[in-house]
């Protein structure tokens, strides 16, 4: 039997994922795997990889062949190499923390010093107003008479 490493894809439409699977070389792309042994989220920036390393040398180690995508995925995260033996590539880029929702909102509410500063709720101009402001702006457009002379 013929094992294969292999990306098994999940999610929407336009918001593909996946997920790093053995399985027989025979299977359909999306079914049953013998185990699975990783993540792949493309969309995310940067891309979220996460392989169980362990595992994946095992399924080398016993002869299972990666797929293209799969191998570059193995040779970003450095398994591939550690498998042939080969200098370990440079670390991966990592996703920057979210910040703490509640620290954010307890330094916004320490800015506004807890008191409004303003109305919470304008009131709507009535529509004699608006006429009489569209009527000044019509005549401050008109250009200025020169006097030079």
């Amino acid at each position: 039997m013929a094992v294969k490493i292999k990306l098994k894809r999940l999610g929407k439409i336009r918001s593909p994922h996946y997920r790093i699977v053995v399985a027989d070389s025979r299977t359909r792309r999306d079914g049953r795997a013998i185990e699975e042994i990783g993540l792949y989220h493309p969309v995310q920036n940067p891309s979220r990889i996460e392989v169980d390393s362990e595992r994946a040398q095992y399924w080398l180690g016993v002869g299972a062949q990666p797929t293209e995508p799969v191998l570059a995925i193995l040779k970003v995260t450095g398994d591939w190499q550690k498998f042939k033996g080969l200098p370990a590539p440079p670390p991966m880029k990592v996703a920057e923390p979210k910040p703490d929702k509640r620290a954010l909102f307890e330094a916004a509410a320490k800015e506004s010093g807890g008191e409004p500063k303003g109305e919470a709720i304008t009131q709507k101009a009535k529509k004699s107003d608006k006429a009489d402001k569209k009527a000044d702006t019509e005549g401050t457009d008109a250009p200025a008479e020169s006097t030079e002379g």
